[in-house]
Parts: C-alpha cells; structure tokens; sequence
C-alpha cells in the first residue's frame, strides 16, 4: 500500500495525463517511479499500483520509448529495475524534445509540403494563407524553444523570473522608438 502522500500524487498525475494524451497507467508508473527513493523493478511497480505485471511491462515500454525512465540493473540481481532521471529539468527538456518529434515536426512537414502547392481556387488560396500563418507561428516558437534549449539551466531560470519585466521592457522601447514591434 503506498502511504497517501504518495498515492495522491499518483492517482493525479495519471488523470494529468490522460489530459495530456497518454495513458493514464503510463502516467501513474511515472508518477510513482518518480517519487520512489530508489529504483523499482516491474514487480514491485505492479504491486504498489495494483496492476497487472503486462500492464506495468507496457506502460514502461512507452516510458523507455520517450526516455523518461532508465533502465539499470543491480549487482546479483537479474531483473530489471527502473528510475525516472533526477533533474527534473532535463524531465522537462525531454518531454518538450518528445513532443516536437512526435507532434510538432509531423505538423511542420504537413504544412511545408501543403506550401509548396499552387492553390487553384480561391478556397485553397485562402487555406493556404491560413496555413502559412500557422507554419509561420510554429516556426517561430519551435526556433525561440532550440534557442531556450541550448541556454544552461542557471540563464533558464532567470530568463522564466524575469516573466513580466520582458514585456514591460519592450513597452518601454516602445514608447522611446515611438512604435510598436520594432527591433
């Protein structure tokens, strides 16, 4: 029985993530390997979470296909135990990474190819406009995000303090430049 600290957690990062789009075992996996102080091996998860042992070696498969977890074994010990990472930065930058690949890239391929057409009426013309707005946004966000990416964790954590202050900032430039948006 896992103590009930442990077990809100659990049960609610499950319903987190069927809200995210994944499974809401996977998510409870995550959630309790996350929170363990040592690695647990399949058997164990099972029995914390009360789920079927193929439920549990599924649900890490998925974990191990988004690289949330780590697989490691124990001296005298032949079977596999499983950890979440302890930084839960890099947690974060490799849930962004796994996103972008599974559904960002995908999107941005889509549109690119849709760009490349002669629209022949003035509804695909329209259409692809709206999707040159939206290739166009993506575009923008997804270098910003390669930008952020690649700044250490300490320059992260300062850049997401100064929140509003970057917008009070380009007010400011604003109202001295005389106008709005210019660089």
């Amino acid at each position: 029985m896992l103590p009930p600290l442990v077990q809100r957690f659990v049960l609610h990062f499950g319903e987190m993530g069927s809200r995210w789009g994944i499974n809401r075992t996977v998510g409870q996996i995550y959630a309790l390997l996350f929170v363990s102080p040592r690695p647990l091996n399949a058997d164990e998860i099972a029995e914390g979470l009360a789920f079927s042992r193929s439920n549990v070696s599924m649900g890490l498969k998925e974990l191990q296909s988004w690289r949330l977890v780590k697989l490691q074994h124990l001296p005298g010990d032949r079977r596999e135990y499983f950890s979440a990472p302890e930084d839960v930065w890099a947690i974060f930058q490799t849930l962004a990474e796994e996103r972008r690949k599974r559904e960002v890239d995908p999107t941005l391929s889509m549109l690119r190819d849709a760009l490349l057409e002669a629209p022949t009426d003035p509804a695909e013309q329209h259409a692809q406009a709206r999707m040159r707005e939206m290739h166009d946004l993506i575009e923008l966000t997804t270098g910003w995000f390669e930008e952020v990416r690649a700044m250490d964790q300490e320059r992260l954590v300062e850049l997401m303090k100064l929140g509003k202050k970057v917008g009070k900032l380009l007010d400011a430039r604003d109202r001295f430049i005389g106008g709005k948006g210019h660089a």
